[in-house]
C-alpha cells in the first residue's frame, strides 16, 4: 500500500543557491590579453636606458599598475551576460496539493 502524504499547506519556496563560477569567456580573454600587452608595453618603458628619466621613473610604474591593477582584475571578473540566458540558475516549484481520499 502507498503512504498517504500529509496536504502542504501555503506555498513551498525552494531558495536559490548560488555558486561562485568564473566563466572565461572570448571577452574576457581579450581583456586579459590587452592587459598582458599594457603590461609589455610598461616594461618596455622601464627598459629606458636612462636611469632618472621620466619615462622609466614615472611613466612605467602608473602603466604596470595600471596594469596589473586594473585591466587583469577586470578581465577576469567581467560578466559577459549577452550570450547566456537567466532561466538557467533559477530554481521554481509549483506548489503542491495533495488530498487524502
Amino acid at each position: 500500500m502507498a503512504k498517504a502524504k500529509t496536504p502542504v499547506k501555503g506555498k513551498k519556496t525552494v531558495k536559490k543557491i548560488e555558486h561562485l563560477h568564473i566563466r572565461l569567456t572570448n571577452k574576457n580573454y581579450m581583456i586579459i590579453g590587452l592587459g598582458i600587452a599594457v603590461m609589455l608595453v610598461g616594461y618596455f618603458f622601464m627598459n629606458a636606458n636612462s636611469v632618472d628619466g621620466f619615462l622609466p621613473t614615472v611613466i612605467a610604474p602608473i602603466v604596470l599598475v595600471i596594469a596589473y591593477g586594473v585591466i587583469i582584475p577586470f578581465g577576469i571578473l567581467f560578466e559577459d551576460k549577452s550570450g547566456e540566458t537567466q532561466t538557467e540558475n533559477t530554481v521554481t516549484t509549483a506548489p503542491v496539493n495533495v488530498s487524502v481520499n
